[in-house]
């Protein structure tokens, strides 16, 4: 009956492209261009015009520019092929501008590299003030940083160079950081102090601290943190918001990214959201799940869902919750333990029976329910949740039609559970570029028929009915689609060739799909957006590689050469990283 569905409304669309414009001349066409639609019905389009912020046709050059007024703007593409916008499917859209603010630490190769940047960073730095940086992973080290926890160093070289600042630096995962002495003084964490429930203060054997905080943990080190933030006043915590947003949309429309799904904000963050786009300043589009509410929280769910705020620019419809850890610092939660560390079978982060309430208030309040789960262990407790959850639907027991609840990663699966997603109708809501970025490390923290049978098994889960949408968790990972689409076709790094099981790819066009219309449908915006036809958003992009057919390895090297969102065009400066 779906599929019928979805031939009757492709056959509708085709027809409307064929129809002449109603309401007067478009006021923008782009012509003789390649265009991608996005439409599984293989409908093909040389040209696309553009009324207000709307896409009014889509077809053939000659008949598009037929339809232009006096007052149309024409641009021609000259053949460059187009496509609906990257949407963003899981990132954390004010971390992206944080971490433009902060110490980079993605592409550092050695802990001495990180300890030499904290160093002179502090030498400009106010004594008192804290050093924040992100994206340092052990694993991805070239040489070995002397003694080691779990391959994590200790903190004393970098405590050594920053003995007046605080310190903190997040692990690229987002779930454990390193502190220097400072940080761990100010927030009274000794030898003694004991481990929160759902994490880890990693010590070595005589009981010495590493300085590594992990999952729950972290929370002792960031609680200092916070406070000193808030002593600033609300205008100044404002302003500071407002270049974070401005930073981060830069850097997504330089990747062609026009929709961003935001994965969990507080609710401090969405009022901001909203004083934005309610004075139509969110330059690109935000669809926002609400971070973590406790249940003392739960009665502030009655605001929601509020959607297509500011002219269609922000919707929060959406809750956010954490059930395990990340595979690289050992929190993802395992059926089996993890084969480099035994008898370690990770973190719940979330006690299961919070999940549960939390998603019996989703139900009541018909919000989007998306709970992050790494492990094989915390996706089958995730999708027993979810199908205890819905045993009462009256319409279909058991199956969640029109709820598109979600988990967020879905990496490493046990294979009993795969075909779940499909009968539960749940959303694998993963992030390609992961496999490929941590693929060095997946098969020695699992092990080879673990990891070959159920981790990033996006093959299995598409063939066994399940719906995918794609990111890349910035900023885990840099906000660039085209990584995570390479990744999603060759499963292969660029950098060494490592491929990791490639019988689970995608195709091409199941790559491209998952940017685009996939991630609409997993946020209930296929109405409008993910697709170029009549009566869809006018954000497009223009790419110097025709992405549907180049060769795999042209396809890290496409540049973003326009972006219309809402049928207007954007600048596209080139992205710096301010520290």
């Amino acid at each position: 009956m779906q599929r019928l569905l979805y031939f009757i409304v492709s056959v509708f669309l085709l027809q409307a492209c064929a129809q002449p414009v109603q309401d007067g001349p478009p006021t923008l066409i782009l012509y003789n261009g390649n265009f991608f639609t996005a439409d599984t019905s293989g409908l093909e389009a040389s040209a696309v015009a553009i009324r207000g912020d709307s896409i009014v046709f889509v077809g053939d050059t000659e008949e598009a520019l037929g339809l232009a007024g006096d007052q149309t703007g024409l641009i021609d593409l000259e053949g460059a092929f187009a496509m609906p916008g990257f949407i963003e499917g899981h990132g954390h859209f004010i971390g992206l501008g944080q971490s433009l603010e902060n110490l980079n630490l993605m592409y550092t190769q050695t802990w001495s590299e990180i300890v030499g940047l904290v160093a002179d960073k502090a030498k400009d730095t106010p004594a008192g003030e804290w050093i924040e940086g992100r994206g340092w992973h052990q694993e991805k080290w070239t040489e070995s940083p002397g003694r080691t926890v779990n391959g994590y160093p200790y903190h004393d070289g970098l405590s050594m160079v920053s003995p007046q600042h605080p310190v903190v630096l997040k692990h690229a995962s987002g779930h454990s950081l390193m502190a220097n002495q400072k940080a761990m003084d100010l927030a009274g964490i000794s030898s003694e102090t004991a481990d929160p429930v759902g994490g880890r203060i990693v010590r070595d054997a005589a009981g010495h601290l590493t300085g590594v905080f992990e999952e729950n943990a972290m929370s002792l080190i960031t609680a200092p943190l916070n406070a000193w933030k808030d002593q600033r006043s609300e205008a100044e915590k404002q302003a500071a918001f407002d270049r974070r947003v401005e930073l981060a949309a830069t850097a997504c429309l330089a990747k062609g990214v026009t929709s961003f799904q935001d994965a969990g904000s507080d609710f401090w963050t969405l009022d901001q959201f909203r004083r934005l786009a309610e004075a139509h300043q969110l330059p690109l589009r935000l669809w926002v799940m609400i971070s973590a509410p406790g249940r003392a929280e739960f009665s502030r769910l009655a605001d929601y869902p509020q959607v297509g705020l500011g002219d269609g620019f922000l919707t929060i419809r959406a809750v956010k919750a954490y059930l395990d850890g990340a595979l690289g610092s050992y929190g993802a939660w395992l059926l089996q333990p993890y084969s480099d560390k035994p008898g370690h079978f990770g973190q719940n982060t979330t006690p299961v029976d919070s999940i549960a309430a939390l998603a019996a208030q989703c139900r009541k309040y018909g919000l989007q329910l998306c709970v992050h789960a790494i492990g094989d262990r915390g996706n089958r407790e995730i999708l027993d949740i979810y199908e205890a959850a819905l045993q009462n639907n009256e319409e279909q027991p058991g199956v969640m039609p029109g709820l598109r609840w979600r988990i967020e990663h879905a990496q490493h699966l046990h294979p009993d559970d795969i075909p779940r997603f499909g009968q539960l109708e749940v959303i694998a809501s993963m992030q390609a570029v992961h496999c490929t970025s941590d693929a060095p490390f997946v098969v020695k923290r699992l092990g080879t028929e673990r990891a070959r049978t159920g981790a990033y098994a996006w093959r299995s889960l598409i063939d066994a009915g399940a719906h995918l949408a794609n990111g890349t968790d910035v900023p885990v990972e840099e906000v660039d689609p085209l990584p995570c689409i390479y990744a999603a076709v060759t499963r292969r790094r660029a950098d060494t060739g490592l491929e990791f099981f490639t019988e689970q790819h995608m195709t091409r066009t199941e790559a491209l799909l998952s940017y685009t219309s996939w991630n609409a449908w997993a946020a209930f915006e296929e109405t409008e957006k993910g697709m170029l036809a009549p009566g869809k958003m006018a954000d497009i992009i223009v790419l110097s590689e025709d992405l549907a057919r180049c060769p795999d390895e042209s396809i890290l090297k496409t540049r973003v050469l326009r972006v219309f969102v809402g049928g207007v065009e954007r600048e596209l400066p080139a992205v710096k990283n301010p520290s």
